[in-house]
């Protein structure tokens, strides 16, 4: 079965190591949440606000072992006003025998008020 695990986090700066280093820090515990690996990957999608411009931060991804193969794309979030600003998002799609409510779903630092039904770390909802 296909599934989408989502994620999201916030950086303070609009930097390229802030930025590769959130989203990298995001994409491993969404990996060690949902046990994933990366030959069960379909595509990341990983979005970021207007104001996150110095770095691509599927750039992160590439810092996984294992992970080169996996096709990974950025895109621009769309500029809604009063959005959570620095925010990246990342949508994973993999093959998985998980139930959709087996999926654990990430919010990471500020993204936390995206979904707080949802905004409890791996650690803590494992």
């Amino acid at each position: 079965m296909l599934r989408g695990i989502r994620g999201a986090t916030t950086v303070e700066r609009n930097e390229e190591l802030e930025i590769t280093q959130a989203t990298e820090e995001l994409l491993r515990e969404m990996i060690k949440a949902n046990d994933v690996k990366a030959s069960d990957v379909a595509f990341v999608l990983i979005s970021a606000t207007d104001d996150l411009t110095a770095a691509f931060p599927a750039k992160a991804l590439r810092n996984i072992e294992g992970w080169t193969y996996v096709p990974v794309m950025c895109m621009r979030e769309i500029p809604v006003p009063h959005s959570l600003p620095r925010c990246i998002r990342v949508m994973m799609t993999v093959n998985t025998t998980k139930r959709q409510e087996e999926i654990r779903h990430i919010y990471l630092r500020e993204s936390v008020q995206l979904r707080p039904d949802l905004s409890l770390t791996g650690k803590e909802k494992l």
